[in-house]
């Protein structure tokens, strides 16, 4: 039923927890699984600002994310699973994450919910939101 499966991580705890959940389904449909990081630079910048001091705080992200993305890997090797990894610089996390899927033909999305509510959600929005409500294929949203 599921051959691809995209793990959207953000190196928080529940994007831990859904890549947990994303092993789980993938060795039970031998299933391959992406992992997806969209980095985003200084959202506060105007046209005016410096794109070297976006592009170092691009690249500090990146060493940290994959540091975290070693230790996933690590995680599926002792399930006995292969993983591949993107990381993509974007402006746009949800258009990103659904193109993303869309092109690379997957099946399940396995992705985790930073679970805010009131206020937080209404003025920051949910990425697994956007993201359930744009895809065509099935969303697990891990809390």
């Amino acid at each position: 039923m599921f051959s691809n499966i995209l793990v959207p991580f953000d190196l928080s705890n529940q994007s831990v927890r859904a890549f947990k959940v994303a092993l789980d389904v993938a060795k039970k449909y031998n299933a391959k699984i992406t992992i997806l990081t969209c980095l985003e630079g200084d959202a506060w910048h105007h046209k005016f600002y410096d794109s070297r001091a976006d592009n170092e705080l691009i690249k500090k992200q990146k060493k940290v994310t994959l540091t975290h993305i070693a230790k996933l890997e690590n995680l599926a090797s002792k399930a006995d699973l292969v993983v591949k990894s993107q990381i993509l610089k974007t402006t746009s996390t949800v258009r990103d994450i659904v193109t993303f899927a869309r092109s690379r033909k997957v099946d399940l999305i396995i992705m985790g919910s930073h679970g805010r509510t009131g206020m937080d959600k209404l003025l920051l929005g949910s990425i697994a939101n956007g993201v359930t409500q744009k895809s065509s294929c099935p969303v697990l949203v891990v809390k």
